[in-house]
């Protein structure tokens, strides 16, 4: 049989650019972009047989990670499944001849793509949960006790630390910050 897995990735947030050439048996579409509880994957992966078919747009869209991915793959060779990649162009029976130059970047591009994929699914999903997203601010009191420490002069960048628990490159940016607004506020 031939299946068909899709689910939401950073390019393709709705899955409707995803094995649009291709027709399928079966076709399973997660809901989410998630790493977690990826049902329709553990489905399909219980579901596929010897001589099975699968189709994925990219690797991306069926692994998290380096890792994972070998799991997937090691399960498909026990399995004797065959994985067509269709943006990469290849499958886990057959990859392209590349240089070990050409494979360290393509699994560095890889890499990069999976971290950006993770990354914003996880802040989305934060988001949605209402979580703060970003550094946590300091206390407003602490703050201003350092900018008056730093502006009086009389203090070292370590003294400041102490006293305030705000570091040197925190209180930095919050300097950079301050000076943006103040340059901002006299226009």
């Amino acid at each position: 049989m031939k299946y068909g897995y899709i689910r939401p990735i950073v390019s393709d947030q709705q899955c409707t650019q995803q094995l649009n050439e291709h027709v399928m048996d079966t076709l399973f579409k997660e809901t989410h972009g998630l790493a977690k509880k990826r049902t329709e994957l553990e489905h399909l992966l219980m579901t596929v047989q010897k001589d099975d078919e699968l189709y994925v747009q990219n690797i991306v869209v069926l692994a998290d990670s380096l890792q994972e991915l070998l799991d997937i793959l090691r399960l498909a060779e026990r399995d004797q499944i065959n994985i067509h990649f269709v943006d990469e162009q290849v499958t886990n029976q057959s990859i392209q001849k590349f240089s070990l130059l050409q494979s360290a970047t393509f699994f560095a591009d890889l890499q990069s793509k999976f971290l950006s994929h993770s990354s914003t699914f996880s802040l989305q999903a934060a988001k949605q949960q209402g979580k703060s997203i970003g550094r946590p601010r300091k206390a407003d009191d602490n703050l201003q006790l350092a900018f008056a420490m730093y502006d009086s002069k009389s203090y070292t960048l370590y003294d400041i630390k102490e006293t305030t628990g705000i570091s040197k490159s925190t209180l930095y940016r919050y300097l950079d910050d301050r000076s943006t607004s103040f340059s901002d506020d006299k226009e």
